[in-house]
């Protein structure tokens, strides 16, 4: 099962030829799709048919789009009868008969899950090697019955290869090295929600981001109408994954942070942790909910609307009924998909009275049209009377209203929040307005909490949440309102938890989303970290996640770790950042953010070309200072971990952050510190 390299010109290995002369054929076909998608002509039906037309078209040509460094396909099976070549996205030539079966397809399953023990019906596997998009060699893997057994997946050359290629840029699909677990979790239903618990480098980023792929492709249809969405932890993940799903012709995926999805006010405070941690916390959900429909008041007198000319009066009694059934299908409905949302239920309100006017208009002998009824529901009686009993709301302001009024709060926290929790939420000064207030990300939740009692949000199809483990309960209640009647991927690692609010397992995290009874799928054989770097970070894991089991590696690297003790930091640090610039890949040197400016002028004082990953969309660099709150999820070739103690030091889950950034990694890791390592670090 050795690799077969690139032959001499005087020794032709026919099969290489052969396969040189399909790509050459694929990259054609490509091609030529491409070209009939551009000569797609517009009937000129009608505007909207056009419109649609050249939606249709564009959306064609972007999942068309080639990259010169990505072959048509990287695998090919043979069975019995058939031979398919397999690849990213569907390339069929000008008969229609296909050249190269998209990876997602049924028939491009065994690729990724047949063994020697369970061959599904194929007697070879064959993977390729490329150079800048040449294909340079192959390997091939006998599966069929009765032949001696090949050895793991990870022991192919070409699949280490690829696992170990240098990764400065973006973040890459993993289509060519996906194994049998991850494959399992991929193509599992969309009926289906799956929570992935993911140690590192077992690839469940690549894994969440593959699976929308398959979903969109097996169900394109009825995800074309509600959508998918990935929420990431931070914009610079989301700039670091933004080209996954279109290197796999997926171009209509929306991916937002949690502060995206409820930027609802402009956020220009923070918190402290303990404020932080209550305005995260389900109970105020509850809060919220009373404050609101606390402010629906009991008709006091009757009220006479005019319709179709005539005056008709409705009594205290009648106007209470109407008042008290709508409240109650808006504040008790057994599913929050059939409850009655604020804003609704006035409008349902001013109708109601329109259409009881009308009752009475037809008990006269009359008929009023829907019209005039419509009409009666607008009229400035109507209205009065809902602003009196229904008064319109404004998210923002109730909640400024909640956290500048210590009457309004203590009646809605009532039962809920103690004395001390709720003059721990109360803003210290009260703001001159709205708009001036200093809101802060948490608040933003809880305004965006209103927002879904007043209107319905819109649901997606499908929801991919990476780092999830990080999520406070209010803020999984955002997501969930954006699912809808969806399923959910959820990604994470209870190991990498590091807010305050982080817990001890998935199970409320799921119940927050609004999927308790969500599937747990462990990942723990690693890809990415080499077996010398995880086995250090692990030393970690009795104390910050005792019941968790330890990540395994699939490969190890003699000499990736360097613990370096030193007296000085600049001249080291600028010495093993240099080494480690002049080799292949990307370099992250990932330190406390408090040390992040320090770090910077250390090494630009010594002449390196470097610069500071910010939390404003752009991607890291080839050599990057990073401060250790956004290196999760986030991956380089080579990381300088810049002083340990300091990075523990910065935050009350700090061990839990030095787990994530010990295993970032993917070739080497170089740790420096002129204190002494955290105890648990230093046995080693």
């Amino acid at each position: 099962m050795s690799p077969t390299p690139a032959p001499a010109e005087t020794t032709p290995d026919p099969v290489l030829a052969a396969e040189r002369a399909h790509l050459a054929r694929a990259a054609d076909c490509l091609t030529q799709m491409r070209t009939a998608a551009v000569a797609v002509t517009d009937a000129g039906v009608d505007a909207w048919a056009s419109e649609r037309l050249g939606a249709a078209r564009a959306e064609r040509l972007r999942s068309l789009a080639t990259d010169p460094g990505v072959p048509p396909f990287f695998g090919r099976t043979d069975g019995a009868a058939e031979t398919f070549h397999i690849g990213r996205r569907h390339v069929r030539d000008a008969a229609g008969d296909p050249v190269v079966i998209d990876w997602r397809a049924p028939m491009s399953r065994p690729f990724y899950q047949a063994s020697a023990a369970e061959p599904q019906g194929l007697v070879r596997r064959r993977r390729f090697g490329f150079s800048a998009g040449e294909l340079t060699g192959y390997e091939d893997e006998v599966l069929a019955a009765g032949d001696e057994p090949v050895g793991e997946e990870h022991d192919s050359a070409f699949l280490r290869q690829e696992i170990e290629r240098p990764r400065s840029g973006p973040m890459r699909d993993i289509v060519a090295t996906i194994q049998p677990d991850q494959d399992d979790i991929v193509r599992a239903p969309l009926t289906e929600s799956i929570c992935v618990q993911g140690a590192p480098g077992t690839g469940k980023t690549a894994v969440g981001l593959h699976r929308a792929a398959y979903l969109l492709y097996t169900h394109g249809e009825q995800l074309a109408r509600t959508g998918v969405l990935v929420v990431g932890p931070n914009r610079a993940f989301l700039r670091y994954i933004e080209q996954v799903l279109p290197a796999l012709g997926e171009v209509e995926v929306d991916q937002a942070t949690v502060a995206d999805l409820t930027a609802r006010v402009t956020v220009r405070a923070e918190d402290a942790p303990d404020v932080a941690v209550l305005k995260g916390d389900p109970r105020l959900a509850e809060v919220l909910r009373r404050a609101l429909w606390g402010g629906v008041r009991k008709p006091a007198e009757s009220v006479q609307v005019t319709l179709s000319g005539r005056k008709y009066r409705i009594g205290e009694d009648r106007l209470k009924r109407f008042v008290d059934d709508l409240r109650r299908a808006g504040t008790s409905g057994a599913d929050e998909q059939q409850l009655v949302h604020y804003a609704a239920g006035r409008e349902r309100l001013a109708m109601g009275l329109a259409e009881y006017a009308r009752r009475l208009k037809e008990a006269g002998g009359g008929s009023p049209t829907d019209a005039e009824t419509r009409r009666c529901a607008r009229s400035a009686e109507v209205r009065a009377f809902c602003d009196s009993v229904w008064p319109a709301v404004d998210a923002a302001g109730l909640v400024h209203d909640l956290l500048t009024d210590p009457e309004r709060l203590a009646r809605a926290a009532r039962g809920v929040l103690t004395d001390e929790e709720q003059a721990l939420l109360r803003w210290p000064k009260a703001p001159r307005s709205v708009r001036s207030a200093p809101w802060t990300a948490a608040d933003a939740v809880l305004v965006d909490e209103v927002a879904g009692l007043l209107e319905r949000t819109p649901g997606y199809g499908h929801v991919v949440v990476d780092e999830a483990q990080d999520l406070s309960p209010m803020q999984c209640r955002a997501i969930a309102r954006r699912l809808g009647a969806g399923s959910l991927t959820v990604l994470g690692d209870l190991a990498q938890a590091t807010s305050p609010w982080s817990a001890p397992d998935w199970a409320q995290t799921l119940a927050g989303l609004g999927r308790p009874a969500t599937t747990i799928r462990p990942l723990t054989r690693g890809y990415r970290v080499p077996g010398e770097v995880l086995d250090f970070a692990n030393r970690l894991l009795p104390r910050i996640a005792p019941g968790l089991p330890a990540a395994t590696a699939a490969r190890s690297e003699p000499g990736a770790l360097r613990l370096q003790p030193v007296a000085t930091l600049a001249g080291p640090l600028a010495g093993v950042v240099t080494e480690l610039a002049g080799a292949e890949g990307s370099t992250g040197v990932v330190c406390a953010d408090a040390d992040v400016a320090e770090v910077v002028g250390m090494l630009a004082a010594a002449g390196l070309e470097l610069a500071a990953l910010a939390d404003d969309g752009s991607a890291p660099t080839r050599v990057s200072v990073v401060p250790a709150t956004l290196v999760k999820g986030l991956e380089f070739d080579h990381v300088v971990v810049v002083e340990p103690a300091a990075i523990v030091a910065a935050e009350p889950r700090g061990l839990h952050r030095l787990y994530v950034v010990l295993t970032r990694a993917v070739s080497s890791m170089v740790v420096l510190h002129r204190g002494d390592l955290p105890d648990l670090l230093a046995q080693a």
